[in-house]
């Protein structure tokens, strides 16, 4: 190409694209769903940032949010323009981060639960940076289950049905749940005879803080029972809390068995039944719309697959 014909392309990238501040405030209105955050996150007046959008809308020639009554909401036209945006943002951050800190390393925004951080990953780091050394990872960890068109995150862990709207599902792994103990709980209280008698057994519960999340009446009317109410030794807010009390002796806890296989090997924590629920739900790696499924990627899922 002769560098008369690099300059006419580069004119007419300016002709058409007539504002990048505008593109990036469009970007990060359209990655919260808010001008109010966006403009915070920017440092800027909610005006400035509608009028640099309204400015953008007027070069394009269309809509690209729905202003609603509590909200906005991305068009058709938002939406596609939104997903080339967030594709080469990322893209150019990644560079930038190569660059500027002279390595070969990415980093990666993982959101999980607090649940599925520290008994699913913080137990295999080592082996993410034996099997992937270029790979940097930052939690961003949520109290319940996060949406990835408000959070900046580059994958989110998901524990349901696997269709949603904000991105693709790549299958980890299913589930199954069964009452665990310590073994010093055990030595004094021994194995319940029934499920009766697991009825008035210590056991200790987290909320229902998520869907899909099962609480021990649950468990018992999936596998046929009708439990009278339950006498618990201790209920948690967090279902991390629950685990500690149960290492600790206090009583006998739900097992997610896929949290706790780490424990459950090492002896620490001892399945008290062979009875077990399957729940239909499985935990999910979901990848955001515009956002490719690199080799990277798909080795974070071997990895958390373990």
């Amino acid at each position: 190409m002769k560098p008369q014909e690099k300059g006419q392309t580069h004119n007419g990238y300016r002709r058409i694209i007539a504002s990048m501040t505008a593109l990036l405030e469009f970007e990060a209105v359209a990655r919260h769903g808010s001008f109010t955050l966006a403009a915070r996150e920017l440092g800027v007046t909610q005006a400035a940032v509608s009028k640099q959008v309204k400015l953008l809308e007027e070069n394009l020639g269309a809509q690209l949010f729905q202003r609603l009554h509590r909200g906005i909401r991305l068009t058709g036209e938002g939406q596609a323009l939104f997903a080339v945006m967030s594709e080469s943002l990322q893209n150019v951050a990644a560079v930038f981060d190569r660059i500027s800190e002279g390595s070969g390393e990415q980093e990666l925004v993982l959101s999980t639960t607090a649940t599925f951080s520290q008994l699913r990953v913080m137990p295999r780091l080592s082996n993410l940076r034996a099997s992937m050394p270029h790979v940097r990872l930052r939690l961003a960890t949520q109290m319940f289950t996060g949406d990835l068109r408000h959070h900046d995150v580059d994958l989110l862990v998901r524990y349901g049905n696997g269709r949603w709207k904000d991105g693709e599902a790549l299958h980890l792994f299913d589930e199954e749940i069964f009452p665990v103990c310590s073994p010093a709980w055990l030595a004094r209280n021994g194995v319940p005879a029934s499920l009766e008698a697991l009825y008035g057994a210590d056991l200790l519960d987290a909320d229902a803080t998520t869907e899909g999340w099962i609480t021990w009446p649950t468990w018992f009317r999936e596998l046929g029972e009708q439990p009278p109410k339950l006498r618990y030794g201790l209920r948690c807010h967090l279902y991390t809390d629950t685990i500690q009390a149960a290492l600790h002796g206090h009583g006998v806890a739900l097992g997610w068995g896929r949290m706790l296989d780490h424990l459950l090997a090492s002896g620490e924590l001892i399945r008290l039944t062979e009875l077990t629920l399957k729940p239909r739900e499985a935990y999910y790696l979901v990848v955001p719309h515009g956002r490719d499924i690199t080799p990277t990627v798909r080795g974070l899922v071997e990895w958390l697959r373990d």
